[in-house]
């Protein structure tokens, strides 16, 4: 991984290990209810034990999203959410919080604005860097160049299924953390996280990660507590889109807080 200035995601991932902890990354899509809503909703996460957090851009075909997830992004399209409404939400929130703000997008949104436009605007607005589900490191070029050029991480995705090769490629191309599908297929909460996430983290650490991060299928302090015990961080998303929607800000915070509870390193392996 290429660490050649001072990445934010990096830096909130070893301030937590420092603490003796595995990070807290929250997932909230932005414009979900309303964009105000969701900065309030984001500085909620971070007030409440969320490290960094990764706000998503509404999609029209959002393959990756389980139903909760679909929903929210489906109303915050028809709310009006248009694509440079993220840079207001990362703004929002990086000008009240510290935590370090990542956009998780599919590839099209940011094509359509201007791979430069588009990282340009997400650093002036405090922005982390950018998770990218759908862009292989083969095909992302131009990212590097932006991502270099303005200061962003680049969080690339590895799963159960990745070859060893394709492994090696993600992991080189990383900076920031690699972000660890721990299952295969949409997200979701789940009555328990896949074995397989272990086994994911472990051959992404020996291929030279030094920060990863698992999500799909957290959805409880248990499932934090496993997950802490062996990875870097742990990424909850679709827990918090059911909070938001059923008890607005407030239940995003309340959630962010039991499920810091379950980050320490002594209570996992306890």
């Amino acid at each position: 991984m290429t660490e050649e200035f001072a990445s934010k995601s990096a830096a909130a991932i070893d301030r937590a290990k420092a603490e003796g902890r595995a990070a807290l990354v929250g997932y909230l899509p932005a414009g979900y209810p309303t964009v105000q809503e969701s900065i309030e909703a984001g500085i909620a996460l971070a007030r409440n034990g969320a490290d960094l957090i990764e706000i998503g851009i509404p999609y029209s075909d959002p393959v990756m999203d389980g139903p909760v997830i679909q929903a929210a992004t489906t109303e915050a399209i028809a709310n009006g959410f248009r694509v440079s409404n993220v840079f207001d939400v990362v703004a929002g929130i990086t000008a009240a919080t510290d935590a370090a703000v990542l956009v998780m997008t599919y590839w099209n949104p940011v094509m359509r604005l201007g791979v430069d436009e588009f990282s340009r605007r997400l650093a002036e607005a405090g922005g982390a860097g950018l998770i990218t589900p759908d862009l292989v490191p083969d095909e992302a070029h131009e990212w590097f160049e932006a991502s270099d050029k303005y200061g962003l991480d680049r969080v690339f995705l590895v799963a159960p299924s990745s070859t060893p090769e394709r492994l090696d490629m993600t992991v080189k191309a990383s900076r920031g953390f690699v972000y660890a599908v721990s299952i295969m297929g949409v997200t979701g909460t789940r009555t328990s996280v896949s074995s397989s996430a272990e086994d994911v983290v472990a051959r992404a650490h020996a291929a030279g990660a030094e920060r990863v991060c698992v999500g799909l299928g957290v959805s409880n302090p248990d499932h934090v507590r496993e997950i802490a015990a062996y990875a870097d961080g742990v990424i909850v998303g679709t827990a918090l889109v059911a909070a938001l929607r059923d008890g607005g800000v407030d239940a995003v915070g309340q959630l962010t807080k039991n499920l810091s509870a379950g980050l320490g390193r002594a209570a996992a392996e306890a």
